[in-house]
């Protein structure tokens, strides 16, 4: 999955992902927008949801917050992001298809580590008062807040009618293009920290992989339509200060 990522990595810096700005119908077949969000997300909770009451470690209280953050995620990625879409934009299928195929790998490679490879006493109870987990949990919600506010600042850029293109300017987006994929790089890399597992630090470079090359994408369209105002401004792309 690590050498995956590299390769994604690399690979979306050569080809968009046809979603989003970037929909494409040489993807082929699409759906509405949000349908296609709910297709994509949803395999993720349920398969968590599944390995979680499967497993004999369920009452585990450590692994129950673990899950529990996970599923907070993705309960809004599922079930709440796809409803506030505004427009009438489309997702094609194969987009949808490839997410489901990720996101269900991923669901096995944090639950299974979670609920059935870690060692038995990997988490004890004073685990929820370790630096790594108090200090993964505050970056998972930090990173949780920022992703969903710099969503909403995306859907109220426009008034109903208009077709106008707009810098956001609010919250995170004062240092990055993309505050909403700050937000939730910066999510799971709390979840690898609190965890502290190699599965969590895999899922954090593969959200890391997936987002940054669309980063870098978004950056490049708005200096061809804010030139002075992203020089000015010295915005970054993802990463604060860095890149």
């Amino acid at each position: 999955m690590a050498l995956l990522a590299v390769v994604v990595f690399f690979g979306l810096y050569r080809v968009d992902a046809g979603y989003g700005k970037f929909y494409s119908r040489k993807w082929g077949p699409s759906l509405d927008n949000r349908l296609g969000w709910m297709l994509m997300e949803a395999p993720v909770f349920i398969a968590m949801l599944l390995l979680w009451l499967s497993s004999t470690r369920r009452q585990d209280p450590v692994r129950v917050v673990f899950v529990l953050l996970f599923e907070l995620h993705y309960f809004h990625r599922s079930f709440i992001f796809p409803l506030q879409i505004r427009g009438r934009s489309r997702m094609p299928v194969s987009i949808i298809l490839m997410g489901v195929l990720f996101n269900t790998l991923n669901a096995f490679m944090q639950g299974g580590w979670i609920f059935y490879l870690s060692p038995a006493d990997a988490y004890p109870l004073s685990w929820l008062t370790r630096l790594p987990f108090v200090a993964g949990t505050l970056l998972f919600l930090t990173g949780m807040i920022v992703n969903i506010r710099s969503d909403r600042t995306i859907r109220h850029l426009r008034r109903p009618g208009d077709t106008a293109h707009y810098l956001p300017t609010e919250g995170m987006f004062r240092y990055v293009t993309s505050a909403n994929y700050f937000g939730e790089f910066v999510e799971w890399v709390g979840f690898a920290i609190l965890t502290w597992s190699w599965s969590g630090a895999v899922f954090a470079l593969w959200t890391f992989a997936n987002l940054a090359p669309r980063a870098a994408r978004i950056y490049d369209l708005y200096c061809q339509e804010f030139p002075d105002e992203l020089d000015s401004r010295k915005l970054h792309r993802i990463i604060p200060f860095i890149y």
